[in-house]
Formats: C-alpha cells, sequence, structure tokens
C-alpha cells in the first residue's frame, strides 16, 4: 500500500482507524526530505497492514504547528493511538525497518500502563504546587 496524504480533515479518523501509524512530516524544498521519501514509499509497499502518511508541512501548517515540527523530515509513529516515537532526521531504510519491528513488539499493554503511571504522577505533581503568593 502506497502512504497517504494526510490533511487536518483526515488526520484523526486515520489516527482512531488504524493501529499503527507512521509519519512523514516533509516539504516539497527540503533536500533530505526528497531523499527519505523512496525509502518511506518503500517501506509502505513492505507493510501493507500499517498506514503511512506524508503531511506537507507547507500545505498543512496547522499539524505541523501542533505537533511543533522544527524541523524535517520528522518521523512519528503512533500505534493505538499512542505516539511512541519521535524523531527529525532521514533514517536509513535499515533503521526504517528496525523500528518498525520494534514497533510490532511493543507490549501495548505495558506501555498504556506507563502513560497511566506518567499522567498520574504530573497530575500529583500540579496538585502538590502552592498557589503563588502576592
Amino acid at each position: 500500500m502506497s502512504s497517504l496524504e494526510i490533511t487536518e480533515e483526515n488526520f484523526n479518523s486515520t489516527i482512531e482507524d488504524n493501529a499503527i501509524v507512521i509519519l512523514d512530516f516533509w516539504a516539497e524544498w527540503c533536500g533530505p526530505c526528497k531523499s527519505f521519501g523512496p525509502v518511506f514509499e518503500a517501506a509502505s509497499n513492505l507493510h501493507p497492514d500499517i498506514v503511512f502518511g506524508k503531511i506537507d508541512t507547507e500545505a498543512q501548517p496547522g499539524l505541523a504547528g501542533a505537533f511543533g515540527i522544527r524541523s524535517i523530515p520528522t518521523l512519528m509513529i503512533l500505534r493505538e493511538q499512542i505516539m511512541i516515537f519521535r524523531e527529525s532526521g532521514a533514517l536509513p531504510a535499515s533503521a526504517l525497518e528496525e523500528l518498525i519491528s520494534q514497533v510490532r513488539a511493543l507490549d501495548m499493554d505495558e506501555v498504556r500502563a506507563n502513560v497511566a503511571a506518567q499522567e498520574n504522577e504530573e497530575s500529583s505533581e500540579e496538585s502538590s504546587k502552592k498557589p503563588d503568593e502576592t
């Protein structure tokens, strides 16, 4: 399956309707993006059960801004709607394949438990802060 163009209109449904989504934030003028493009496309053809989405940061500034994209290409991987990987820079094909293997091997029950624990910790820290005295 070839990669999909991801827009603000189809972003949420893409993330919600697919177990694994790999996103490539890119731009037409970006040299490293152009060299990573064929690697990303080849991986999309090797893994038809994974959604590979391309987000053109020039055409989709809202999505780029929402994720704080400061350099491209940036690769982001979500599994079961949880962001599990984000890194800027083009990857060689072998590194992308290794990353995909690691994503498939994740114990998502453990990941969800870790996310919940982190959220509880942040919530506890928030509630223990004293209001500023004026």
